[in-house]
């Protein structure tokens, strides 16, 4: 199996994509990235960084033959969908069987998968990736699974009342404040996947649960004040307020309340990995900066 061919990254303007196509690109490995608009700026940016470019879309499979053509692996990232009452897992099943089927009609050697952190009782975290991922290990000899946790990097974000991100000073999710929640760094995602494809005899086969530190909420936000200078403070959001957001996130709470948690190996990961970021790592590197100007813009 080769381990120095061109990679097709989807997602590639997105977070995760983005992190793995500019990794690739820093280890010298040739990286086309799939996009829906090659006039973006996100897409513009990966081109000058040495990526090619080449449109494509999940809603058109005919567009994928010729974008996965040549392409010896494949950094796969099907995009959420999402219908009236909330996430449509028929058609993100779709979109992900289309990918799997033309990687495999393309001759595609190894496929990194990035779906969701599992929980006891939902390997996968989700039916539609779920059904993405049983369905890519029958389509496709070696296969490697990432199933990352919360990003470091949604502090940086919010919806209207607050979830996820900073706005006024103030965090808001739907987790206890002194309870341990695990999390992950954008770049750690994407060192995996680097390994994957770097090693594909090693990691074929495997399923990684992702995370690279568990900070209480209350710790977190601590630690985001401390390196930002800036008084941040947490909130655990009601049923209420999840349920209003979308109903998926009320279940998601009701299920954690109840016990429900990621269970990602940190420690045998860092054996992995031994360049593991925790929060404080990540602040340092660059996402104290980040708040600082978004503390800036929401204040």
């Amino acid at each position: 199996m080769t381990t120095d061919g061109l990679v097709l990254v989807t997602g590639a303007t997105g977070r995760q994509g983005g992190a793995t196509t500019r990794r690739l690109l820093a280890a010298g490995r040739p990286v086309r990235a799939l996009v829906r608009d090659a006039t973006a700026p996100a897409a513009e940016a990966l081109e000058t960084a040495g990526a090619e470019l080449v449109r494509g879309d999940f809603d058109d499979p005919s567009s994928l033959p010729a974008a996965l053509e040549g392409a010896a692996a494949l950094f796969a990232v099907p995009p959420l969908a999402f219908g009236p009452s909330g996430s449509d897992a028929e058609r993100e099943f779709a979109r992900g069987r289309a990918l799997i089927d033309a990687a495999a009609a393309a001759g595609v050697e190894h496929v990194v998968f990035t779906g969701v952190a599992s929980t006891p009782g939902r390997p996968g975290g989700s039916e539609g990736k779920r059904r993405i991922e049983d369905h890519l290990r029958d389509r496709i000899r070696s296969v490697t699974v990432l199933r990352p946790v919360r990003f470091m990097s949604n502090y940086l974000g919010s919806t209207p009342i607050g979830l996820d991100g900073i706005v006024h000073g103030v965090h808001r999710h739907i987790f206890p404040p002194d309870e341990p929640v695990q999390i992950i760094a954008l770049e750690d995602i994407a060192e995996f996947a680097v390994l994957a494809f770097d090693h594909p005899d090693r990691f074929a086969g495997r399923s990684l649960e992702l995370a690279g530190d568990a900070p209480t909420p209350a710790e977190a936000v601590a630690a985001i004040s401390e390196a930002t200078g800036a008084a941040v403070r947490y909130e655990q959001i009601t049923h209420a307020e999840a349920a209003a957001l979308d109903p998926g996130i009320a279940q998601v709470r009701e299920r954690w309340a109840a016990g429900s948690r990621w269970h990602a190996d940190i420690e045998v990961l860092r054996v992995i990995h031994p360049g593991l970021r925790t929060l404080a790592d990540w602040l340092a590197e660059s996402g104290a900066t980040l708040l600082r100007k978004r503390l800036l813009e929401t204040a």
